[in-house]
């Protein structure tokens, strides 16, 4: 079964950008990538029913990661992540 993860952009700045990440916008958590030091950070986890956080922040995590490196560190305003 194909999940769709929704991630919005709060703020970016040189340092971090972090975004509203979940299944749709009524849940949803907060994610950070740190830029300088190359790391993601749960800030508020994603929670549904019968779905592990985990898996969330582990996609809008991977995700995070190739924008940051493949990307350029381009992050677009919104998105979605196929998974």
């Amino acid at each position: 079964m194909a999940s769709l993860i929704l991630l919005v952009k709060q703020t970016e700045d040189d340092e971090k950008v972090i975004y509203r990440f979940g299944p749709n916008e009524r849940k949803m958590g907060l994610i950070e990538m740190n830029k300088i030091k190359e790391s993601v950070k749960e800030l508020e986890p994603v929670q549904v029913d019968g779905v592990s956080p985990s898996f969330f922040f582990n996609k809008a995590a991977q995700w995070l990661v190739r924008c940051l490196f493949r990307e350029g560190g381009k992050f677009p305003e919104r998105t979605t992540v196929e998974s």
